[in-house]
């Protein structure tokens, strides 16, 4: 006698059905969206072989939620990844400036690498200790008893040559020329060591300043960071840390409170620069845009 095929019926008769046939086939009822159950009738003949588990495999909605004719959700791009910025420093002494962001650059508070140092005296502080970092020396002016004739354009190529982003003048008491200036529009900061525009220009560096400072009766010094334009210290200011001063201070002990906050805040402008937090205001004053929250601007 013909044995009939047997079937397994599904607990609810009202739930939708996937019928698994003789040939191991699955085929699902149409509309199926239900995320709660589904029912399986397999059909087989004793003459057959049991299906293994491995035979039956059923997708439907209860695996992933079939979104046809739902609104598309625009996922959120991720932000492009910003690349290192390659920084010239130019030091004249001990570039304890330059230590700072060079250190801040290993650290990854600064994006960015110095690349190169330049400096108007090839055995000051700074100089040596780029040498001893590795990092490549160049000087600039060269004496002029010297026969290597070392040109602003020669100098351009130079920077260009290692591909330099920035340039940060950290004690460089030379006036920068009009070529560089030209070649490296908004990419070229300089720090002073008084609130600008009082006490800077031409004859104002180092202690000179401190020694101003006190004389005048002034009751607050600082750095400022600025960009740097084709006079001394007369560039759009960029950031400022105020210092006070004390009724019984000597330049020295004004100098070193003040050396204090530029090395935090160089550190602090390099990576906002490298950061590309450094926005313009209509009237062409330079603000930089807090990292917390890039509403902020300071």
């Amino acid at each position: 006698m013909e044995t009939q095929p047997a079937a397994l019926r599904p607990l609810h008769s009202s739930l939708p059905c996937i019928q698994i046939l003789e040939n191991h086939s699955v085929s699902v009822l149409p509309n199926i969206r239900s995320r709660t159950r589904v029912s399986l009738r397999i059909h087989y003949s004793t003459s057959q072989t049991l299906l293994s588990k491995t035979n039956i495999q059923c997708r439907s909605s209860v695996e992933r939620r079939d979104r046809q004719g739902l609104p598309d959700v625009e996922e959120e791009k991720p932000k492009p990844k910003l690349r290192r910025k390659n920084l010239a420093v130019f030091v004249s002494g001990g570039g304890s400036n330059f230590r700072s962001i060079y250190e801040a650059t290993l650290d990854g508070s600064v994006h960015g690498d110095v690349v190169v140092l330049v400096t108007s005296k090839h055995d000051c502080g700074g100089a040596e200790y780029a040498r001893d970092k590795g990092i490549p020396v160049v000087v600039f002016p060269r004496r002029k008893n010297e026969q290597d004739v070392f040109s602003a354009e020669d100098l351009v190529i130079t920077l260009r040559s290692y591909k330099v982003d920035f340039i940060l003048l950290a004690g460089y008491l030379k006036l920068i020329p009009v070529e560089l200036v030209q070649a490296y529009p908004k990419s070229i900061l300089n720090i002073h060591p008084s609130l600008l525009p009082a006490f800077g220009g031409k004859g104002y560096y180092g202690m000179k300043v401190h020694k101003a400072v006190i004389a005048s009766g002034a009751r607050y010094s600082g750095p400022t960071i600025h960009y740097v334009d084709e006079q001394y210290d007369t560039g759009r200011i960029l950031a400022q840390r105020v210092v006070p001063v004390l009724a019984d201070d000597t330049a020295e002990e004004l100098a070193a409170r003040v050396l204090h906050e530029e090395h935090k805040l160089y550190v602090e402008v390099a990576a906002a620069l490298c950061e590309e937090r450094i926005t313009w205001r209509e009237d062409g004053v330079p603000l930089i845009r807090s990292k917390e929250n890039p509403n902020d601007l300071f």
